[in-house]
């Protein structure tokens, strides 16, 4: 008589859990350190939105826009963002300015020091 075999053998379980436990092993590092890019990438696309900011507002100083505002110091680049503040536990670091210089100035979430480069060109 022939048996028709139902189900997995001991032996085919325990190798299955072998090779899910070696890729796990494998795969969890990469995702450890996801939290650290999480925040890196978060300070990069706050700088480009500052970068941004600044660029719209020089461009628009120098068009005569009554909305633009001076712009002499690193500092006073969280102005130019909607809400005219940082998000919670961000810094801006840099110097004065110029008007028509550019300086590169630096935004910085304090908790994690992560921080970014931003361009910004000084205006009257």
């Amino acid at each position: 008589m022939n048996r028709i075999q139902r189900g997995f053998t001991l032996i085919e379980l325990v190798m299955v859990i072998v090779i899910i436990g070696i890729l796990a092993a494998l795969a969890i590092p990469k995702f450890v350190d996801l939290s650290g890019e999480a925040r890196q990438a978060a300070v990069d696309g706050l700088a480009g939105a500052l970068g941004s900011a600044v660029a719209i507002n020089y461009a628009a100083r120098k068009a005569n826009n009554a909305t633009a505002i001076g712009f002499p110091n690193c500092d006073w680049a969280d102005d130019l963002l909607q809400g005219g503040a940082l998000p919670p536990g961000h810094e801006i670091t840099g110097g004065d300015i110029d008007p028509d210089e550019t300086v590169t100035c630096t935004v910085t979430h304090t908790d994690s020091n992560t921080y970014a480069d931003f361009p910004a060109t000084g205006v009257d």
